[in-house]
C-alpha cells in the first residue's frame, strides 16, 4: 500500500466516526444535566417498641386454635 492508500483510509476513518457521534447524538439527544429528587426513608433504628395491649392480651382470640362449629364439644 501507498502512502496516499493509509492517509485516505484514516481520513474517511476519522470522518465516519464524527459523522456517527453528531448523528447519534442528533437521534438519542444529550445527556441529561438536571437533578432528580429521590425519597429516602429514615434510619431503621434498634429500639423496640411493646406492641398494642388491645390486641396481644392474654384473653385475645388465638388464630392457631382449631376450632369446630358443629354443635357437639
Amino acid at each position: 500500500m501507498k502512502k496516499t492508500d493509509i492517509a485516505m483510509i484514516i481520513l474517511i476513518a476519522s470522518i465516519s466516526v464524527i459523522v456517527a457521534f453528531f448523528l447519534a447524538k442528533s437521534i438519542f439527544g444529550a445527556t441529561y444535566t438536571g437533578t432528580a429528587k429521590v425519597k429516602t426513608i429514615d434510619k431503621i433504628d434498634s429500639s423496640i417498641v411493646a406492641p398494642s395491649p388491645d390486641i396481644f392480651n392474654k384473653s385475645a382470640i388465638n388464630p392457631a386454635v382449631q376450632v369446630q362449629i358443629n354443635g357437639t364439644k
